[in-house]
């Protein structure tokens, strides 16, 4: 089993390794990818915590179905935002969160990169 810091530090490889992916932290304590000027990926968690918020146009109802899927707070889960969290114990399904951020990363890019760089 995956522990949570190795969990949390290959989703965080596997966001930043997108074309113009780069890391941020806008709020103390958030750590999110960013494409352009807009975020892909929070990534977040602590301890034996991991979450992973992404923005999910084809998987949304998948995802809401899943019992680890919340749905993103401060009204982002009306455009289809939705947060995985995971605790201590917990497996957690990395290809599937890969899938996910590379989905998040594909819907916020193109309206974030110009034409020339998408």
């Amino acid at each position: 089993m995956t522990t949570p810091a190795t969990a949390r530090k290959q989703l965080r490889a596997h966001a930043l390794n997108h074309p113009e992916a780069w890391e941020d932290e806008p709020w103390p304590g958030d750590h999110v990818a960013k494409v352009g000027k807009k975020i892909f990926v929070f990534l977040g968690g602590e301890g034996s915590d991991v979450s992973v918020g992404v923005k999910l146009p084809r998987s949304l109802l998948f995802a809401r179905a899943q019992k680890f899927v919340q749905k993103m707070g401060y009204g982002m889960d009306k455009s289809g935002w939705v947060v995985a969290r995971f605790g201590k114990g917990e497996e957690i399904p990395l290809a599937l969160l890969r899938r996910w951020i590379d989905e998040s990363y594909e819907t916020v890019a193109a309206s974030a990169l110009p034409k020339r760089k998408r």
